[in-house]
């Protein structure tokens, strides 16, 4: 566990060695067969996995990791964590004869420090061999689970120091040998988590990995080991060349950005995370030096995995989307970070948080600097989430737990020619967000409104989806916990658009003793106590001022926006009534208002 370990496992692979010469037609076949592969033992998981947040969310990802470690496919999963599988699986390749690695295995890994993400982020994989005994790919699957056995149900807590705090870490853990299950492993790991659904999910990730590997073993003997390979190595040589087309047409340059984020979990204020984006030729670097290396915060270390993940989340939202998510992206792209600082911590630091910060701040200072360059894809993929309300109690049952991953509207920032929409960024891939009603069947509680807040989005030339403010009551004591954070530095606006709504949350809401949540809370609440969470919509992209008035009458008749704010964000003069849908913009009146606020600013 060091530095120099995380230098090993980001360090470039080399291509499979091969004989095999492939033309382009078979070599994307072979690629698409390794797409279905994966979206199959994803959608495995998410059909057999017992618990809401991998079942209803959908809060998996399958991917291909070639024999050298190299990324050869990804599934449409959670895009954060396509880009780290490589890294876990990458520790079990340098340890291959002393963890006895062979056909029909499935391994564990989750470790923070030999190549993971966070505890909840659990990774199971299995190995891939030819007929005749060579390791061709490892399949994996990643997925969040609801506990990791630390102090605190669901791994999240606010003053952790050190990682041993937070859960159980496995570095490279064999549950299935030559495809026997490992029953003394697998009771061990269902017994350091506090939730019997544990069992359900592990068995459904097992079981995904399996499939898979059957398939990629067909796969591999019908087209032969050689021109497997040979379809890896074109495909990441692809990816890679296209990458480099991208950033040839970009103008050389350094471009930075800089995102706070409000405090850490102890109130420390203003953590930064600083980026500079530099474009040369057909190379881009992408360098964090600059930010924050306090060695006395708490909760805003994240990964060298996550943190690496994280940039490239944003960097493949930046060129066209029809590149292959692969290795190649990595050859393309040269990521600095150093060593110490809250993107790649000293080893043993506290994982669980940074996940969501600074993991979101690098995609949104890394979608900042590079806004100068490519503005119609300069859209942060990130959510600015401090982390959701998490309500714990007990009954006849035993512990249970609402983690507050139901549906809300958050973060969906607009880019040049869109408005944002939709519930959540693109970067949380195909996480639907469970349903209201389905958490209201498991847990003693009441979803009482999900609504949209008017005036919730940034405002922008196209402007950002409102967030929403969801209320929940609790039919029993609970016990809730939070970390508030973008209330003083939301989500930022892109080319001129302003920047989203703050985030806010208030436990006890409508009581005498409501109280707001500044910082943290870890607190009792009685039965029918209401918490409200207010969560921030979407930035506005380029001046609000050049909206189209058409679109801002049509935004107030849908809500999205008040009467006050068209005229004074938006400079546009409405006449009529709102009441009586018959609303229409006085031109006249709306250049002369908006020259005016131009010569203002």
């Amino acid at each position: 566990m060091s530095f120099e370990l995380n230098r090993k496992l980001a360090a470039p692979r080399a291509p499979l060695p091969t004989a095999a010469n492939i033309d382009p037609v078979t070599a994307d076949i072979i690629r698409g067969a390794f797409e279905t592969v994966c979206f199959e033992a994803a959608t495995h998981l998410g059909r057999a996995a017992s618990s809401p947040i991998i079942n209803s969310s959908n809060e998996r990802n399958a991917a291909i990791v070639d024999a050298n470690g190299r990324l050869a496919m990804g599934a449409i999963g959670t895009p954060q964590l396509t880009f780290v599988n490589q890294m876990m699986v990458r520790w079990a390749l340098m340890n291959m004869a002393e963890y006895d690695i062979g056909p029909g295995d499935v391994l564990l890994s989750n470790d923070p420090d030999h190549g993971g993400g966070h505890l909840p982020d659990y990774c199971v994989y299995a190995p891939v061999y030819s007929a005749d005994g060579e390791l061709i790919v490892f399949v994996s699957l990643q997925a969040h689970q609801g506990d990791t056995g630390g102090k605190d149900p669901g791994g999240f807590t606010l003053e952790a120091t050190d990682i041993f705090t937070e859960g159980v870490t496995f570095p490279c853990l064999k549950l299935v040998h030559r495809g026997a299950r490992r029953k003394d492993v697998f009771d061990m790991v269902v017994r350091n988590n506090r939730f019997a659904t544990i069992a359900g999910d592990l068995a459904a990730m097992i079981g995904g990995v399996e499939i898979a590997a059957q398939r990629l073993s067909a796969l591999t003997a019908h087209h032969g080991a050689d021109v497997i390979k040979a379809a890896i190595n074109h495909s990441i040589s692809h990816t890679e060349r296209r990458m480099k087309e991208e950033f040839s047409a970009w103008p050389d340059g350094t471009y930075e950005g800089t995102v706070l984020i409000d405090a850490d979990t102890m109130g420390t204020k203003d953590v930064k995370v600083h980026v500079a984006c530099t474009v040369q030729g057909d190379r881009l670097t992408v360098d964090l030096t600059g930010t924050d290396d306090r060695q006395e915060l708490v909760g805003v270390w994240n990964t060298f995995a996550n943190s690496r993940s994280y940039v490239m989340t944003q960097v493949v939202a930046m060129v066209d989307p029809t590149i292959v998510k692969n290795e190649g992206v990595f050859n393309a792209v040269e990521i600095i970070i150093p060593e110490g600082c809250i993107a790649q911590p000293p080893p043993n630091k506290p994982a669980a948080l940074g996940s969501f910060h600074p993991a979101c701040e690098i995609t949104e200072a890394v979608c900042l600097a590079l806004s100068a360059v490519v503005p119609e894809r300069a859209q942060p993929q990130l959510y600015k989430i401090g982390m959701p309300n998490a309500v714990i109690g007990f009954d006849a049952n035993g512990m249970w737990m609402d983690q507050g991953v139901d549906c809300r509207s958050m973060d969906s920032s607009a880019v040049q020619g869109i408005d944002g929409w939709g519930s959540c960024p693109a970067s949380l891939g195909n996480l639907l967000l469970s349903e209201a009603e389905d958490a209201e069947a498991r847990f003693p509680i009441l979803n009482i409104s999900r609504e949209m807040t008017t005036d919730g989005g940034g405002a922008g030339q196209w402007r950002g989806s409102p967030g929403s403010l969801n209320v929940k009551q609790v039919l029993s004591p609970t016990m809730a916990m939070a970390w508030m954070v973008s209330a003083d530095h939301p989500l930022r606006g892109m080319c001129g658009g302003d920047d989203a709504i703050p985030y806010s949350n208030h436990f006890e809401w409508g009581s005498p003793g409501q109280y707001k949540i500044e910082r943290t809370a870890q607190a009792q609440l009685p039965q029918d106590a209401v918490i409200a969470y207010q969560h921030g919509g979407g930035a506005g992209f380029g001046p609000a001022l050049k909206r189209d008035p058409k679109a801002v009458k049509e935004d107030v008749l849908d809500e999205y926006v008040s009467l006050d704010a068209a005229r004074s964000k938006y400079g546009v003069v409405l006449t009529g009534s709102l009441e009586d849908y018959t609303l229409e913009v006085d031109h006249a009146a709306t250049e002369a208002l908006r020259q005016q606020m131009g010569a203002a600013a």
